[in-house]
């Protein structure tokens, strides 16, 4: 159904990965969300490819950027806190807990981490400045949940003029309905949507070329 549209999207000489909120709170079955009774299914089945993604993005020296959502009582402004539907959601990813913790798939010494504390990986962190200073172009877009943080943080790199590239098995929603429509609604709008062995096969196709 998508494809990614030309390897050069991804050539790693001007592209990052980007790994957004894969931490407890949202991906462990005794995290928050997991707590609530949401479906987390999603999650795992993206763990995998996602792994391979992250190692062969360091074999191509593609930045690899760890989004990490804190929370905390200084920037839980009014307007943040009545977000919020279920009173239970209070906790998610507060600052110094377990729940804020990376998922798994964990940055190594020479990765980046952006803190966020909204949606958007791009409202008011390092992000942009960390990626002009990488001479970044493209952004291979991946985590949790497709429909909100990852979805807001793609329509904002768009936005800023970033190539979006997102891929539809390296992230994870909790209804496949909130997935499906993020994903025809990125790759209509706001950039590509492909599954991380497109990425990869342009990878490898590039080294043949270089």
């Amino acid at each position: 159904m998508f494809r990614l549209l030309n390897y050069k999207q991804v050539d790693p000489t001007h592209t990052a990965l980007v790994i957004v909120d894969v931490q407890n709170d949202y991906c462990d079955s005794k995290g928050n969300l997991g707590k609530q009774g949401l479906d987390i299914s999603m999650v795992d089945e993206m763990i995998a490819p996602l792994a391979e993604t992250v190692a062969q993005a360091r074999e191509n020296e593609v930045p690899i950027i760890f989004i990490q959502t804190i929370h905390e009582p200084s920037t839980d402004s009014v307007t943040w806190a009545n977000r919020l539907r279920d009173a239970n959601q209070e906790g998610i990813c507060r600052k110094d807990t377990w729940g804020a913790e990376f998922y798994k798939i964990k940055p190594k010494k020479e990765d980046i981490i952006v803190i966020k504390h909204r949606y958007s990986a791009f409202i008011n962190t390092r992000l942009d400045s960390v990626l002009r200073s990488l001479n970044i172009k493209s952004l291979i877009v991946t985590g949790v949940s497709t429909n909100v943080c990852v979805e807001s943080t793609a329509r904002d790199g768009f936005m800023l003029d970033y190539d979006i590239v997102l891929l539809s098995d390296c992230t994870a929603a909790y209804s496949k309905e909130a997935y499906e429509m993020t994903l025809k609604n990125i790759d209509q709008y706001f950039g590509s949507v492909c599954e991380s062995k497109d990425v990869i096969e342009s990878w490898h196709a590039l080294e043949k070329t270089s």
